[in-house]
């Protein structure tokens, strides 16, 4: 995780996803068996069962299971085959993108500015 500079990683059997270790597992888990991380395997760090969602999940839904399982990542598995992870920070990054859009097209200013919809007279 430090290397590759991420803040979780999935854990699969057999391909299929069955845990999750983040920063926050590695770092308690390493407190508390006061070892070193290479001798804790991912196994005893790892969040398990896995909360997941599926790629048709909405924004709402996912944050709704989010705040209900108090998770702030949820692995997107299709047919039991992961397909990524939504984080609190993509739906964060997200809704503060479609807010300055929002506030561009009120000003005028947007890509889909109100007035280049109105036929020319010419």
């Amino acid at each position: 995780m430090l290397e590759e500079r991420v803040g979780s990683v999935i854990i699969t059997n057999d391909g299929t996803p069955t845990g999750i270790v983040t920063e926050s597992d590695a770092l308690l888990v390493g407190y508390a068996a006061d070892k070193p991380f290479s001798a804790v395997s991912a196994q005893a760090a790892m969040s398990h069962p896995l909360a997941t969602i599926e790629p048709t999940t909405t924004i709402r839904t996912a944050t709704d299971r989010m705040v209900d399982d108090g998770v702030k990542k949820l692995p997107v598995v299709s047919e039991l085959e992961l397909q990524g992870i939504l984080t609190m920070t993509d739906i964060v990054r997200a809704h503060s993108d479609l807010l300055k859009e929002v506030r561009q097209i009120e000003r005028g200013r947007g890509l889909h500015d109100p007035d280049d919809w109105q036929l020319s007279e010419e």
